[in-house]
Protein backbone atom coordinates (compact mmCIF):
# COMPACT_ATOMS: atom_id res chain seq x y z
CA UNK A 1 0.00 0.00 0.00
CA UNK A 2 1.34 2.91 -1.11
CA UNK A 3 2.03 6.06 1.57
CA UNK A 4 -0.49 8.51 2.09
CA UNK A 5 -0.16 11.40 0.70
CA UNK A 6 -3.22 14.13 0.97
CA UNK A 7 -3.93 12.31 3.89
CA UNK A 8 -1.35 33.90 25.02
CA UNK A 9 -1.22 31.83 28.78
CA UNK A 10 -4.76 32.04 27.82
CA UNK A 11 -6.54 31.32 24.05
CA UNK A 12 -7.79 34.62 22.82
CA UNK A 13 -11.43 34.25 22.23
CA UNK A 14 -12.52 32.35 19.16
CA UNK A 15 -14.03 35.05 16.58
CA UNK A 16 -16.21 34.20 14.12
CA UNK A 17 -17.63 35.91 11.78
CA UNK A 18 -20.78 36.91 9.15
CA UNK A 19 -21.85 39.44 6.72
CA UNK A 20 -22.83 40.31 3.53
CA UNK A 21 -20.78 41.44 0.47
CA UNK A 22 -21.11 45.45 0.21
CA UNK A 23 -22.97 46.09 -2.54
CA UNK A 24 -24.67 42.47 -3.30
CA UNK A 25 -27.97 40.78 -1.76
CA UNK A 26 -25.75 37.61 -1.87
CA UNK A 27 -24.70 36.44 1.69
CA UNK A 28 -21.13 35.95 1.93
CA UNK A 29 -19.43 33.36 4.44
CA UNK A 30 -16.85 34.07 6.80
CA UNK A 31 -13.73 31.87 7.96
CA UNK A 32 -13.16 31.06 11.49
CA UNK A 33 -10.08 32.78 12.08
CA UNK A 34 -8.44 32.68 15.34
CA UNK A 35 -5.86 35.88 16.42
CA UNK A 36 -3.55 34.09 18.92
CA UNK A 37 -0.40 35.32 20.54
CA UNK A 38 2.95 34.25 22.35
CA UNK A 39 2.74 35.20 25.94
CA UNK A 40 4.89 38.29 24.71
CA UNK A 41 2.15 39.33 22.38
CA UNK A 42 -0.64 41.72 23.10
CA UNK A 43 -3.98 40.59 22.29
CA UNK A 44 -5.67 42.60 19.66
CA UNK A 45 -9.30 42.30 17.94
CA UNK A 46 -8.76 41.37 14.31
CA UNK A 47 -9.94 43.66 11.85
CA UNK A 48 -13.31 42.23 9.99
CA UNK A 49 -11.52 43.73 6.23
CA UNK A 50 -8.58 40.45 6.85
CA UNK A 51 -11.63 37.44 7.24
CA UNK A 52 -13.85 38.51 4.39
CA UNK A 53 -13.97 35.73 1.57
CA UNK A 54 -14.53 36.23 -2.03
CA UNK A 55 -17.12 34.84 -4.00
CA UNK A 56 -15.85 31.76 -3.64
CA UNK A 57 -12.42 30.33 -1.86
CA UNK A 58 -10.61 26.85 -1.74
CA UNK A 59 -12.46 24.06 -1.00
CA UNK A 60 -11.76 21.81 2.02
CA UNK A 61 -8.11 19.95 1.41
CA UNK A 62 -4.87 18.38 2.38
CA UNK A 63 -1.72 17.43 1.48
CA UNK A 64 -1.18 20.89 -0.60
CA UNK A 65 1.55 23.69 0.12
CA UNK A 66 1.45 27.39 0.94
CA UNK A 67 3.87 30.38 1.15
CA UNK A 68 3.60 33.92 1.54
CA UNK A 69 4.58 37.01 1.22
CA UNK A 70 3.90 40.91 2.57
CA UNK A 71 0.90 40.92 0.31
CA UNK A 72 -0.59 37.35 -0.34
CA UNK A 73 -0.52 33.92 1.03
CA UNK A 74 -0.40 31.49 -2.71
CA UNK A 75 -2.36 28.10 -1.63
CA UNK A 76 -1.31 25.08 -4.51
CA UNK A 77 -2.83 21.86 -4.64
CA UNK A 78 -3.73 19.75 -2.85
CA UNK A 79 -6.44 16.22 -2.29
CA UNK A 80 -9.88 15.64 -0.71
CA UNK A 81 -11.93 12.41 -1.81
CA UNK A 82 -15.28 13.70 -0.65
CA UNK A 83 -16.69 14.09 -4.46
CA UNK A 84 -18.91 16.97 -3.28
CA UNK A 85 -16.26 18.84 -1.22
CA UNK A 86 -13.61 18.80 -4.32
CA UNK A 87 -16.22 20.20 -6.66
CA UNK A 88 -18.43 17.45 -8.10
CA UNK A 89 -18.39 17.15 -11.72
CA UNK A 90 -16.81 21.05 -12.38
CA UNK A 91 -13.72 19.49 -10.71
CA UNK A 92 -12.22 17.58 -13.63
CA UNK A 93 -8.54 16.41 -11.98
CA UNK A 94 -11.16 14.98 -8.70
CA UNK A 95 -9.98 14.21 -6.09
CA UNK A 96 -6.66 16.65 -6.65
CA UNK A 97 -7.03 20.15 -7.13
CA UNK A 98 -5.13 21.33 -9.67
CA UNK A 99 -5.06 25.02 -9.20
CA UNK A 100 -3.31 28.04 -7.74
CA UNK A 101 -5.24 30.30 -5.03
CA UNK A 102 -4.30 33.28 -3.25
CA UNK A 103 -5.43 35.13 -0.42
CA UNK A 104 -5.25 38.64 -0.26
CA UNK A 105 -4.13 39.89 3.26
CA UNK A 106 -5.51 43.56 2.82
CA UNK A 107 -8.71 43.00 1.60
CA UNK A 108 -9.10 39.28 2.88
CA UNK A 109 -10.11 37.90 -0.28
CA UNK A 110 -9.67 34.63 -1.92
CA UNK A 111 -9.27 34.68 -5.64
CA UNK A 112 -8.46 31.66 -8.21
CA UNK A 113 -5.11 32.70 -10.06
CA UNK A 114 -5.91 32.08 -14.19
CA UNK A 115 -2.20 31.40 -15.60
CA UNK A 116 -0.78 30.23 -18.47
CA UNK A 117 1.69 27.54 -19.20
CA UNK A 118 2.15 23.99 -18.30
CA UNK A 119 0.59 23.43 -14.23
CA UNK A 120 2.13 20.40 -12.98
CA UNK A 121 -0.60 17.42 -12.47
CA UNK A 122 1.47 15.78 -9.34
CA UNK A 123 -0.65 17.80 -7.14
CA UNK A 124 -0.50 16.29 -3.06
CA UNK A 125 2.87 16.64 -1.00
CA UNK A 126 4.89 18.33 -3.59
CA UNK A 127 7.47 20.94 -2.29
CA UNK A 128 6.57 24.51 -2.41
CA UNK A 129 8.85 27.60 -1.96
CA UNK A 130 8.83 31.31 -2.86
CA UNK A 131 12.19 32.58 -4.84
CA UNK A 132 11.49 36.28 -5.27
CA UNK A 133 8.21 36.28 -8.09
CA UNK A 134 8.61 32.94 -8.62
CA UNK A 135 6.97 29.76 -7.28
CA UNK A 136 8.93 26.39 -7.42
CA UNK A 137 7.06 23.41 -6.96
CA UNK A 138 8.99 20.04 -6.94
CA UNK A 139 7.86 16.03 -6.66
CA UNK A 140 4.34 15.46 -5.70
CA UNK A 141 2.17 12.53 -6.73
CA UNK A 142 -0.80 12.16 -8.78
CA UNK A 143 -3.33 9.09 -7.96
CA UNK A 144 -3.31 6.81 -7.11
CA UNK A 145 -0.39 7.75 -4.60
CA UNK A 146 2.81 6.82 -5.26
CA UNK A 147 1.51 5.61 -9.18
CA UNK A 148 2.09 9.13 -11.31
CA UNK A 149 5.21 10.82 -8.68
CA UNK A 150 6.89 13.69 -10.37
CA UNK A 151 10.55 15.05 -9.96
CA UNK A 152 10.49 17.96 -12.12
CA UNK A 153 10.94 21.90 -10.78
CA UNK A 154 8.00 24.05 -12.31
CA UNK A 155 8.32 27.59 -11.89
CA UNK A 156 5.44 30.09 -11.60
CA UNK A 157 5.50 33.36 -11.76
CA UNK A 158 3.31 35.01 -9.75
CA UNK A 159 3.49 38.86 -11.02
CA UNK A 160 3.07 37.29 -14.60
CA UNK A 161 1.18 34.60 -13.66
CA UNK A 162 3.11 31.84 -16.02
CA UNK A 163 4.00 28.32 -15.39
CA UNK A 164 7.23 27.02 -17.00
CA UNK A 165 9.31 23.67 -16.65
CA UNK A 166 12.94 24.34 -15.60
CA UNK A 167 15.45 22.96 -17.78
CA UNK A 168 18.16 21.36 -15.95
CA UNK A 169 21.33 19.26 -15.84
CA UNK A 170 22.45 16.76 -14.21
CA UNK A 171 20.84 13.51 -12.24
CA UNK A 172 17.72 14.32 -11.04
CA UNK A 173 16.48 12.45 -7.52
CA UNK A 174 13.95 10.33 -8.13
CA UNK A 175 10.05 10.46 -8.58
CA UNK A 176 9.22 11.29 -5.00
CA UNK A 177 6.69 13.28 -2.79
CA UNK A 178 6.40 14.23 0.79
CA UNK A 179 10.09 15.06 0.48
CA UNK A 180 11.22 18.78 2.30
CA UNK A 181 12.53 21.73 0.55
CA UNK A 182 14.94 24.96 0.86
CA UNK A 183 16.50 27.64 -0.67
CA UNK A 184 20.30 28.50 0.77
CA UNK A 185 22.83 30.73 -0.73
CA UNK A 186 21.07 30.37 -4.33
CA UNK A 187 21.04 26.55 -3.19
CA UNK A 188 17.46 24.84 -3.76
CA UNK A 189 18.18 21.72 -1.62
CA UNK A 190 15.52 19.08 -1.69
CA UNK A 191 15.77 15.71 1.44
CA UNK A 192 13.91 12.79 1.86
CA UNK A 193 10.90 12.02 0.81
CA UNK A 194 9.31 8.51 -0.66
CA UNK A 195 8.18 6.69 -4.16
CA UNK A 196 5.32 5.32 -2.70
CA UNK A 197 6.66 2.36 -1.25
CA UNK A 198 10.70 3.03 -1.09
CA UNK A 199 11.75 5.68 1.70
CA UNK A 200 14.74 8.29 0.75
CA UNK A 201 17.15 9.47 2.91
CA UNK A 202 18.95 11.27 -0.12
CA UNK A 203 19.74 14.75 -0.07
CA UNK A 204 19.95 16.83 -3.68
CA UNK A 205 20.66 20.52 -4.35
CA UNK A 206 19.97 22.36 -7.68
CA UNK A 207 22.25 25.22 -8.38
CA UNK A 208 19.45 27.71 -9.63
CA UNK A 209 22.38 29.94 -11.50
CA UNK A 210 23.45 26.65 -13.37
CA UNK A 211 20.30 24.61 -13.31
CA UNK A 212 22.45 21.51 -12.38
CA UNK A 213 21.94 18.66 -10.10
CA UNK A 214 24.00 16.87 -7.85
CA UNK A 215 23.29 14.60 -5.16
CA UNK A 216 25.61 14.94 -2.03
CA UNK A 217 26.90 12.25 -0.89
CA UNK A 218 27.79 12.91 2.82
CA UNK A 219 30.86 11.14 4.77
CA UNK A 220 28.94 9.29 7.00
CA UNK A 221 29.10 5.57 6.58
CA UNK A 222 25.26 4.19 5.72
CA UNK A 223 24.37 3.05 9.52
CA UNK A 224 24.98 6.85 10.52
CA UNK A 225 22.41 8.33 8.10
CA UNK A 226 18.65 9.60 9.22
CA UNK A 227 16.53 7.27 9.10
CA UNK A 228 14.24 7.48 5.55
CA UNK A 229 11.21 9.46 5.64
CA UNK A 230 8.98 10.99 4.03
CA UNK A 231 6.74 14.39 5.23
CA UNK A 232 9.14 15.94 7.61
CA UNK A 233 9.63 19.39 7.55
CA UNK A 234 13.43 21.04 7.67
CA UNK A 235 15.02 24.26 8.62
CA UNK A 236 18.74 26.26 7.93
CA UNK A 237 20.76 28.47 9.73
CA UNK A 238 23.32 28.66 6.76
CA UNK A 239 25.85 26.45 8.12
CA UNK A 240 23.09 23.46 8.70
CA UNK A 241 20.22 21.94 7.63
CA UNK A 242 17.72 20.53 10.46
CA UNK A 243 15.35 17.71 9.32
CA UNK A 244 12.26 17.70 11.92
CA UNK A 245 10.33 15.02 12.81
CA UNK A 246 8.19 13.04 9.62
CA UNK A 247 8.50 9.39 9.24
CA UNK A 248 6.81 6.65 7.51
CA UNK A 249 3.32 4.70 7.23
CA UNK A 250 3.67 3.21 10.17
CA UNK A 251 6.42 5.60 12.63
CA UNK A 252 6.52 8.91 13.49
CA UNK A 253 9.76 10.14 14.46
CA UNK A 254 10.93 12.03 18.28
CA UNK A 255 12.15 15.38 17.94
CA UNK A 256 14.26 14.99 21.04
CA UNK A 257 17.20 14.99 19.02
CA UNK A 258 17.53 15.95 15.53
CA UNK A 259 19.53 15.17 12.45
CA UNK A 260 21.34 18.15 10.98
CA UNK A 261 23.46 18.30 7.57
CA UNK A 262 26.93 20.26 8.17
CA UNK A 263 27.39 21.86 4.93
CA UNK A 264 31.58 22.54 5.42
CA UNK A 265 32.21 18.93 6.51
CA UNK A 266 29.85 17.20 4.46
CA UNK A 267 27.98 15.14 7.36
CA UNK A 268 25.22 14.60 9.32
CA UNK A 269 25.03 14.98 12.77
CA UNK A 270 23.01 14.40 15.68
CA UNK A 271 21.71 16.82 17.63
CA UNK A 272 20.35 16.59 21.09
CA UNK A 273 17.49 18.81 21.90
CA UNK A 274 16.49 20.49 25.28
CA UNK A 275 13.45 19.73 26.66
CA UNK A 276 10.63 22.23 27.94
CA UNK A 277 10.98 22.50 32.26
CA UNK A 278 7.69 20.73 32.70
CA UNK A 279 6.61 18.69 29.33
CA UNK A 280 9.10 17.86 28.05
CA UNK A 281 9.44 17.19 24.35
CA UNK A 282 6.97 17.45 21.91
CA UNK A 283 5.36 14.68 20.74
CA UNK A 284 6.67 12.75 17.61
CA UNK A 285 5.05 13.90 14.68
CA UNK A 286 4.83 13.60 10.57
CA UNK A 287 2.64 15.92 8.30
CA UNK A 288 3.15 18.88 10.63
CA UNK A 289 3.82 22.40 9.57
CA UNK A 290 6.91 24.28 9.82
CA UNK A 291 8.05 28.14 9.75
CA UNK A 292 11.28 29.77 10.41
CA UNK A 293 11.73 33.41 12.02
CA UNK A 294 15.19 33.92 11.42
CA UNK A 295 16.93 32.09 14.34
CA UNK A 296 13.61 30.26 15.79
CA UNK A 297 11.58 27.04 13.99
CA UNK A 298 8.16 26.80 14.79
CA UNK A 299 6.23 23.72 14.07
CA UNK A 300 2.57 23.14 14.68
CA UNK A 301 0.04 20.13 14.44
CA UNK A 302 0.75 17.08 13.11
CA UNK A 303 -0.19 13.64 13.36
CA UNK A 304 1.67 11.11 15.81
CA UNK A 305 0.26 7.48 14.49
CA UNK A 306 -2.63 7.26 16.85
CA UNK A 307 -3.86 11.84 17.12
CA UNK A 308 -3.92 14.59 15.06
CA UNK A 309 -2.19 17.22 16.65
CA UNK A 310 -2.80 20.91 17.67
CA UNK A 311 0.06 21.91 19.52
CA UNK A 312 2.68 24.37 18.48
CA UNK A 313 6.34 24.54 19.20
CA UNK A 314 9.41 26.79 19.10
CA UNK A 315 12.59 25.21 18.64
CA UNK A 316 15.89 27.97 19.34
CA UNK A 317 18.35 26.76 16.37
CA UNK A 318 21.38 28.15 19.04
CA UNK A 319 20.27 26.68 22.54
CA UNK A 320 17.91 24.38 20.85
CA UNK A 321 15.95 24.58 23.27
CA UNK A 322 11.93 23.59 23.14
CA UNK A 323 9.27 25.85 23.96
CA UNK A 324 5.73 25.17 24.01
CA UNK A 325 3.20 28.06 23.34
CA UNK A 326 0.46 29.04 25.09
CA UNK A 327 -1.55 28.72 21.68
CA UNK A 328 -3.51 25.56 20.26
CA UNK A 329 -4.81 25.05 16.92
CA UNK A 330 -8.72 26.02 16.54
CA UNK A 331 -9.31 22.78 14.63
CA UNK A 332 -5.89 20.25 15.13
CA UNK A 333 -5.21 18.81 11.63
CA UNK A 334 -2.41 16.95 9.71
CA UNK A 335 -1.51 17.36 5.96
CA UNK A 336 -2.28 21.02 6.27
CA UNK A 337 -0.04 23.78 4.91
CA UNK A 338 1.30 27.04 7.11
CA UNK A 339 3.58 30.07 5.67
CA UNK A 340 4.55 32.59 7.82
CA UNK A 341 4.86 36.61 6.28
CA UNK A 342 8.39 39.14 6.40
CA UNK A 343 6.58 40.56 9.29
CA UNK A 344 6.34 37.34 11.54
CA UNK A 345 2.32 36.38 10.88
CA UNK A 346 1.69 32.56 10.31
CA UNK A 347 -1.28 31.24 8.48
CA UNK A 348 -2.59 28.03 8.57
CA UNK A 349 -4.77 26.61 6.12
CA UNK A 350 -6.49 23.16 5.61
CA UNK A 351 -5.61 19.51 6.48
CA UNK A 352 -7.28 16.76 8.08
CA UNK A 353 -9.51 16.89 10.78
CA UNK A 354 -11.03 13.75 11.30
CA UNK A 355 -9.24 10.41 11.42
CA UNK A 356 -12.49 8.36 11.26
CA UNK A 357 -14.55 10.62 8.98
CA UNK A 358 -11.99 11.20 6.99
CA UNK A 359 -12.69 14.72 6.95
CA UNK A 360 -10.66 17.80 5.59
CA UNK A 361 -10.98 21.82 6.27
CA UNK A 362 -10.95 24.48 4.13
CA UNK A 363 -10.43 27.29 7.30
CA UNK A 364 -7.58 29.48 7.28
CA UNK A 365 -6.20 30.55 11.22
CA UNK A 366 -3.48 33.34 11.53
CA UNK A 367 -1.17 33.68 14.30
CA UNK A 368 1.35 36.64 15.16
CA UNK A 369 4.28 34.36 16.06
CA UNK A 370 6.28 37.77 16.90
CA UNK A 371 5.47 40.97 18.47
CA UNK A 372 4.02 43.17 15.46
CA UNK A 373 5.68 46.25 14.62
CA UNK A 374 4.12 49.27 15.41
CA UNK A 375 3.83 49.83 11.22
CA UNK A 376 2.06 46.79 11.16
CA UNK A 377 -0.22 47.63 13.88
CA UNK A 378 -1.05 50.60 12.43
CA UNK A 379 -1.56 49.28 8.72
CA UNK A 380 -4.56 46.75 9.91
CA UNK A 381 -6.38 49.24 11.75
CA UNK A 382 -6.09 52.08 8.74
CA UNK A 383 -7.74 49.13 6.96
CA UNK A 384 -10.11 48.18 9.17
CA UNK A 385 -11.55 52.01 9.31
CA UNK A 386 -10.99 52.62 5.92
CA UNK A 387 -11.96 49.52 3.52
CA UNK A 388 -11.97 51.34 0.69
CA UNK A 389 -8.33 52.26 0.35
CA UNK A 390 -7.61 48.99 -2.05
CA UNK A 391 -10.42 50.49 -4.49
CA UNK A 392 -8.64 53.85 -4.87
CA UNK A 393 -6.10 55.20 -7.60
CA UNK A 394 -2.48 54.86 -6.39
CA UNK A 395 -2.28 58.72 -7.09
CA UNK A 396 -4.86 59.27 -4.83
CA UNK A 397 -3.04 56.77 -1.98
CA UNK A 398 0.33 59.13 -2.98
CA UNK A 399 -1.92 61.85 -1.93
CA UNK A 400 -3.13 60.39 1.46
CA UNK A 401 0.72 59.71 2.05
CA UNK A 402 0.99 55.82 1.87
CA UNK A 403 4.63 54.88 1.29
CA UNK A 404 5.16 52.81 -2.26
CA UNK A 405 5.60 49.57 -0.34
CA UNK A 406 1.95 49.50 1.14
CA UNK A 407 0.34 50.90 -1.97
CA UNK A 408 1.57 47.33 -3.23
CA UNK A 409 0.07 45.22 -0.89
CA UNK A 410 -3.29 46.58 -1.86
CA UNK A 411 -2.70 45.39 -4.90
Amino acid sequence: MAAEAGGGEQLVRFVKLSGRASGSKKKVRWFPVRRLFTHSCPSLRIPSRFLREGRRSPPARSGHRCVADNTNLYVFGGYNPDYDESGGPENEDYPLFRELWRYHFATGTWHQMGTDGYMPRELASMSLVLHGYNLLVFGGTGIPFGESNGNDVHVCNVKYKRWALLSCRGKKPNRIYGQAMTIINGFLYVFGGTTGYIYSTDLHRLDLSTREWTQLKPNNPPCDLPEERYRHEIAHDGQRIYVLGGGTSWIAYSLDQIHAYNFETNTWEDIPTKPHENLGFPAARRCHSCVQIKQEVFICGGYDGETILGDLWKLNLQTFQWTKLPALMPEPAYFHCAAVTPAGCMYIHGGVVNIQQNKRTGSLFKIWLVVPSLLELCWENLLKYFPHLAHLPKNQLLQLGLSQGLIERLK
